[in-house]
């Protein structure tokens, strides 16, 4: 490219300023650095050179009831976020996730000229399938991090790119366990199983209570318990598991996390996202989840996949067991854990299944970011032969 590209990137939740750094960095590197950056992001994305336009914690509420004080702002820098796209006429505009946020910018900018490029599909083939004619409509150009996604978007006439999922550059598998074990003086013949009870306020306090009374069920001796969580709930984490009567490690960092990864020989996890870390990093383990019962009801109604593991969903089978709303109880999750940690046989196949799954997230051999950064070029460059 003769010009210094121009690329706009908008991240909304830390999930997305993860992505997008990564992106950032991807396209200095495909570029010798010969390219510019404005938008939206975090910390990660500010370590990488970008301004933010305003900070991005303002963005990262979730629930109506948080939603609501916080409306007129968000309307207001939906509004400041367009305007300031079209006043700086970037060569690309680049939205990571956060759709109730960043496609109201995309919807705002269409017939603007300027090419609009979304990263993370919605799960539309999970819930209202819809979607897709509807984002199709906004979009230039799709970046899926699942392979079975794209097909849900072309058929609307939006073109989408696989990329690969994140969890492979996430070093998820790079996790010293050893040290871990030394640092929190872990005796050597510990069961360790790591809980991950969710990283919001009612994920914790309707799961803890559950995981401990299954804990207490099991016939697996010798236990240590670690426990990743993050910072806002690690002070309900703390104060929940301070009574419990076995050893317990929390640890708040990723790199911390990981090394618990590597160091667990099982995993009580809420589903969501750290299902494909713990898959990363080869540990077998049991989904969990549950909502009140009226949600629980709404969302069976809504839901369109028969499972909510993204390993399972992969495999289309279950291979991670799912103890999901009724079947969240704590023998059946004890019953579950004590097949991993006692019998060598579950644990084995679980990764074994984990080897499969995975081999499907990565795309063309490149890594996530390096694909992303190369189709971002890509619909700049065809976007300037269209434009002379």
């Amino acid at each position: 490219m003769e010009t210094q590209p121009h690329v706009y990137v908008i991240a909304g939740e830390p999930s997305g300023d993860r992505l997008g750094a990564r992106l950032i960095a991807a396209l200095k590197s495909a570029t010798d650095d010969h390219i510019q950056f404005s938008g939206v992001g975090g910390p990660k994305m500010e370590s990488q050179g970008l301004a933010s336009l305003f900070p991005m914690s303002e963005l990262s509420v979730m629930g109506l009831a948080e939603v609501l004080p916080q409306l007129p702002n968000l309307l207001r820098r939906i509004r400041e976020t367009a305007k300031d796209i079209r006043a700086s006429k970037p060569d690309v505009v680049v939205t990571i996730d956060a759709p109730d946020f960043s496609l109201r910018v995309a919807k705002r900018l269409k017939g603007s000229s300027i090419p609009l490029v979304h990263y993370v599909a919605p799960s539309v083939w999970a819930w209202k399938p819809g979607r897709a004619k509807k984002i199709a409509a906004i979009l230039d150009h799709l970046l899926t991090l699942l392979p079975f996604e794209p097909p849900y978007f072309e058929k609307e006439g939006l073109a989408s790119t696989f990329v690969g999922h994140a969890v492979i550059e996430s070093g998820a598998n790079e996790g010293d366990g050893v040290a871990f074990h030394t640092k929190h003086d872990i005796a050597v013949h510990a069961n360790v199983l790591c809980v991950l009870p969710g990283s919001r306020h009612s994920e914790v306090s309707r799961l803890l209570p559950i995981i401990r009374s299954a804990i207490e069920k099991l016939k697996t001796p010798d236990l240590h318990l670690v426990l990743p969580t993050v910072e806002t709930v690690g002070a309900e984490v703390r104060q929940a598991v301070s009574t419990w009567p076995w050893p317990v490690t929390i640890v708040t960092s990723d790199a911390e996390k990981f090394d618990a990864f590597a160091a667990s020989h099982g995993a009580i996890a809420a589903s969501g996202t750290v299902s494909l870390e713990l898959a990363l990093a080869r540990v077998p383990y049991v989904t969990i989840y549950k909502v009140n019962k009226l949600t629980g009801m709404i969302a069976r109604r809504m839901i369109k996949t028969p499972f909510a593991n993204i390993i399972n969903i992969l495999l289309d089978r279950q291979a991670v067991p799912e103890l999901i709303q009724e079947n969240c109880r704590a023998d059946m999750i004890a019953s579950k854990i004590d097949d991993l940690l006692i019998g060598d046989d579950a644990a084995m196949a679980q990764i074994a299944d984990f080897e499969e799954a995975l081999s499907k997230l990565q795309s063309s051999g490149q890594n996530p970011s390096d694909k992303a950064a190369a189709v971002v070029l890509d619909v700049i460059a065809e976007h300037a032969k269209l434009s002379d």
